[in-house]
């Protein structure tokens, strides 16, 4: 997973607040978003990064931004810092022989200027999207999709992730997946336990290569 797993996304509300908005409207904003899309998913229908990101922001601040401050806002997720485990964690599943994929719900071309400018570029050997898929996650089709794209059985892909409910998604697809606390704390008991778990992504990745 990229956005809140590898991305953070706390610089965003410095954008906001460039364009007269409370920092705090970033996460509702962002709930929003992702909902949003994933109501489209449901629906059967496409559900387009930026536009639905857009959208979302317009009825969260109540249609009171411009559009040049709404697209200044969300043009920010192309140019977001990565958390520091990141890399540390690429590095150590890249050396140990795996293939790496990104698994992500922003658009190919913003994944990829990310990767190039937060220097992860060279540990990616693939970016599988939702634009690509056709449906946003936690949809089962999507990591079926991902497994396909790497040309590896859906039972020896694994997703890591901040949130529990991709794990979810990723596990009730016949994946494995591998959870890290930073975001959450805790998994919580309503969704299937992920494989391995971890405070930190070098765990989860440490983890995940011990499993037989």
């Amino acid at each position: 997973d990229v956005l809140e797993t590898l991305i953070d996304l706390d610089p965003l509300a410095a954008r906001l607040e460039e364009v007269g908005q409370p920092a705090n409207t970033l996460e509702p904003w962002f709930l929003r978003f992702q909902r949003d899309a994933m109501a489209l998913t449901l629906a059967g229908d496409e559900a387009p990064f930026e536009a639905v990101a857009r959208e979302s922001l317009r009825t969260e601040t109540k249609y009171t931004l411009s559009e040049p401050d709404i697209e200044y806002v969300v043009e920010g997720f192309s140019r977001l810092p990565t958390f520091d485990d990141a890399a540390p964690a690429l590095k150590k599943i890249s050396e140990a022989g795996a293939s790496i994929g990104c698994l992500t719900v922003n658009s190919p071309e913003r994944t990829r200027r990310f990767l190039e400018g937060a220097g992860l570029a060279g540990f990616v050997d693939h970016i599988v999207t939702a634009q690509d898929a056709g449906v946003w996650k936690p949809h089962p089709d999507i990591y079926r999709f991902a497994a396909k794209h790497l040309d590896t059985p859906i039972e020896r892909l694994a997703l890591v992730a901040v949130h529990a409910w991709d794990c979810h998604g990723a596990k009730r697809a016949g994946a494995i997946a591998g959870w890290c606390a930073r975001l959450e704390c805790q998994p919580g008991d309503v969704f299937v336990p992920a494989d391995v778990t971890g405070n930190n992504l070098v765990e989860v990745a440490d983890r995940l290569m011990s499993l037989h």
